[in-house]
């Protein structure tokens, strides 16, 4: 099936700045191993440019909100290079793994400083949790994953496959666990296809809305759930979302909504065997220095549990970024309930969660200037007063 064609970029500013990729495709796990061009390497001189760019972020005093690219000066080649892979995520494979960033000499708190001023240069920084924090650490703090409120990030657990609530996931990888914590990859177009092939009776099912629960990271101004379709509806332009944790959690604890029906569980269920499955479920070892890029809206992720060392710094430690990014693609109109703004190109995604500031507020509307995107203030399309109706109607 080929119903999926990539839209030009959205804003004149994103033209011609980013390599054409081709459009998303299915591809099995097998295919995304003979194939690496999705893969991505530093050359030294790139080591050396983010070297300088963070002796020069080091003497800047300011906090990360107020920095701009002046702050993390980069040379074009190493900008270029950083365009390439955001532009690989959304072509043909939906991802990119950038190799080789020098995590292995940086402080932890260096890596950090890096990472924020790589991040400007890719897109606009989202907020994850409840604490609206736009750059997270993935390692395990002791924290629960299938409990009320439960997030993956800051456990050891194995993960439901799931996809981030931004264009691309960004994940610096550094350091690794003792055993285990692989990143599992799907193409939810493959995944979609398969669908379609096994049960086409399941795939109407899957365009029609499920609500998800936002596990208590809204904003105050919304309800603590919202309905979305798992496969979008766009005419054009293929996209997907789903969570069988925040699924469950939905039916779980929120009577108001309504129960899954028979078919819908069936569905479900379809996609945990396939996704899981050795056709289409590719396994990826980060190492130390890679940054894994995902495109949301065609691929889903998961991870293995993990065994961690027990001293401190050799314990496994990812930090993460949540980025709109300025060739992303237009989502079905009837998604604005979850990301506000559909438009491609446009600021949206993130957990608005309920610390966000007026310096948040600043950034994102002043980063997404510098990068040509489109921006519109927050607001929900749905207020908790309002309340959601069967069938996802405000």
């Amino acid at each position: 099936m080929d119903t999926h064609v990539q839209a030009p970029p959205a804003t004149p500013a994103a033209a011609g700045r980013y390599p054409d990729r081709g459009q998303p495709q299915a591809w099995t796990a097998r295919q995304a191993d003979e194939d690496r061009s999705w893969v991505l390497r530093l050359a030294p001189a790139h080591v050396e440019a983010l070297h300088k760019a963070l002796a020069h972020a080091k003497t800047v005093g300011k906090p990360l909100l107020q920095w701009g690219q002046a702050d993390f000066p980069l040379d074009e080649a190493t900008q270029a290079i950083l365009r390439e892979a955001i532009a690989t995520t959304q072509g043909r494979w939906g991802m990119c793994l950038l190799k080789g960033f020098p995590v292995d000499v940086w402080s932890e708190e260096d890596t950090r400083l890096a990472y924020w001023g790589i991040g400007l240069y890719m897109g606009v920084g989202r907020p994850q949790n409840r604490a609206s924090d736009v750059m997270t650490d993935v390692r395990d703090a002791g924290g629960s994953y299938k409990t009320k409120g439960g997030r993956g990030y800051n456990t050891n657990a194995e993960l439901d496959f799931h996809m981030d609530s931004c264009d691309v996931v960004a994940l610096m990888c550094r350091r690794t666990a003792k055993s285990g914590g692989s990143s599992k990859v799907v193409s939810s177009i493959a995944l979609r296809d398969e669908v379609a092939r096994l049960r086409p009776d399941l795939l109407e099912v899957l365009h029609q809305p499920y609500y998800h629960s936002y596990q208590g990271a809204q904003d105050p101004s919304q309800p603590p759930y919202y309905p979305l379709s798992i496969f979008g509806n766009h005419p054009a332009q293929f996209a997907a979302r789903t969570n069988r944790k925040n699924l469950v959690a939905a039916q779980r604890d929120f009577p108001e909504v309504p129960r899954w029906t028979p078919a819908q569980a069936e569905a479900l269920d379809l996609l945990d065997e396939l996704m899981a499955g050795e056709k289409l479920c590719y396994n990826m070892e980060l190492e130390r220095g890679d940054l894994q890029l995902l495109n949301s809206y065609v691929t889903l992720h998961s991870r293995t549990a993990f065994e961690d060392y027990e001293e401190p710094d050799l314990k496994r430690h990812l930090l993460r970024l949540w980025l709109a990014v300025p060739i992303s693609q237009e989502l079905p109109a009837d998604w604005d309930v979850y990301y506000i703004d559909v438009r491609g190109g446009s600021v949206r995604g993130g957990m608005r969660g309920s610390g966000i500031s007026p310096e948040f507020l600043e950034y994102e509307q002043r980063h997404a200037k510098a990068l040509g995107m489109l921006f519109e203030p927050w607001a929900p399309k749905v207020r908790k007063e309002d309340g959601i109706l069967p069938g996802g109607q405000a």
